[in-house]
């Protein structure tokens, strides 16, 4: 296996320092992004730790949930109300490029570290504040975690079957997707201030960029005047493109041309669908899905779906299997791309995990898989900053 310890000056984000002040999914996802491309975070947590670290499974002592969002950052637990720790916070930010935090509005102002305090006391600083509805608006006092954003940005009311009950995402893409745009809005802010340009203060609202990544569902809307509806795995103007059923469980297929289409009718057999005036466009399969997915599914009951997968591939149709988790992390193609590698729990516990998913020059992102134990760097940040340790922490 590659060594994918990174060397201390690694990375395009390498010399970049970034102080997080965020707990559980979104702000930490953002912060480890940050880590992965080299820069050196240190997470500020409260004395309790972030509360992911009590999310099971626990392995050593340590959970794996929370490892699984903060590796490559140092860690120090303050009491933000506590006046020295305060001033041990701000000088860690003082001395930072970024700070990170996704707390309620108005939480890091009534601490002293907000952007108020910030934008005067270092103009270079790149200050992205994650939260549930921005900062300000009517809803901005409200919290929210994944699941409340799903279905306040419509996520919700286009999953699931037709007839079914609402159903969030099964992975949180509300979480995930606000911390993606806020690495990317960090960096893209680093830019400027590598120019010449001031640091700045990036809102990301959770709820907006959900409703973001719904630029085809709300282009629907804007373009018909109909709230687009629940279509399962089906997809409102491309047919055949969905699950369907083989004679021993389900695969995946999606043709979504015209050419794909003759495909599938070729592999399958069906050439007269494919002369069938109901299927003869792209929209005119979607207009009538459910036709197309009873007769298709007659055919595909009389093979293996291991066999029209096989097929389908050697006619170059998409399709794949309907992979769990273990299936997709043994995939040859997720060995190629060397997206599991080893990880070593704060306690010394060996465990696995997804690292980066992209590849530079030719070669994965190399990573530090290792999240630290609570307050693990306390006493070598104290030292470097030169603050003794608060009388309230002794005893």
């Amino acid at each position: 296996m590659r060594d994918m310890s990174p060397s201390r000056s690694s990375g395009p984000l390498a010399g970049i320092r970034v102080v997080e002040f965020c707990q559980v999914a979104a702000g930490p996802f953002c912060g480890m992004l940050l880590a992965d491309y080299g820069a050196q975070v240190i997470k500020i947590e409260p004395r309790e730790g972030d509360g992911l670290r009590a999310w099971p499974p626990i392995r050593g002592g340590f959970s794996e949930n929370f490892a699984s969002l903060n590796r490559g950052k140092k860690s120090i637990a303050l009491d933000l109300k506590s006046l020295d720790d305060r001033e041990l916070a701000r000088a860690l930010v003082l001395d930072a490029d970024v700070l990170v935090e996704n707390n309620r509005p108005g939480v890091m102002e009534r601490l002293g570290l907000g952007w108020s305090w910030a934008r005067s006391a270092k103009p270079s600083l790149v200050y992205c504040s994650i939260s549930a509805y921005g900062q300000s608006g009517p809803r901005a006092r409200e919290g929210g975690f994944d699941l409340t954003i799903q279905a306040a940005a419509g996520v919700m009311s286009v999953t699931g079957e037709p007839d079914g009950a609402p159903l969030k995402c099964g992975v949180p893409v509300s979480d995930f997707t606000a911390g993606l745009y806020a690495a990317f809005s960090i960096s893209s802010m680093l830019a400027r201030v590598k120019a010449g340009g001031p640091g700045g203060h990036i809102d990301v609202p959770m709820f907006s960029t959900t409703l973001a990544i719904g630029a085809l569902q709300t282009s629907e809307y804007f373009g018909t005047g109909r709230n687009p509806r629940k279509l399962g795995s089906a997809h409102p103007r491309n047919a055949p493109y969905e699950a369907f059923r083989a004679r021993d469980g389900w695969f995946a297929l999606a043709a979504g041309n015209n050419r794909l289409w003759q495909a599938v009718c070729e592999v399958a057999g069906t050439q007269e669908l494919f002369e069938d005036p109901r299927f003869a466009t792209n929209t005119l399969r979607a207009s009538n899905q459910a036709e197309l997915k009873g007769l298709l599914e007659t055919k595909f009951a009389e093979a293996d779906a291991g066999t029209w997968l096989r097929r389908f591939a050697e006619a170059g149709v998409p399709s794949a299997p309907i992979n769990d988790f273990a299936s997709a992390l043994s995939d040859p193609q997720a060995e190629h791309l060397e997206l599991v590698q080893a990880m070593q729990m704060p306690g010394g516990t060996a465990t696995q995990t997804v690292t980066c998913p992209i590849w530079l020059d030719g070669a994965p992102v190399p990573v530090n898989t290792r999240s630290p134990a609570l307050n693990e760097h306390e006493e070598e940040l104290r030292t470097a900053f030169g603050r003794r340790e608060p009388e309230e922490m002794t005893g």
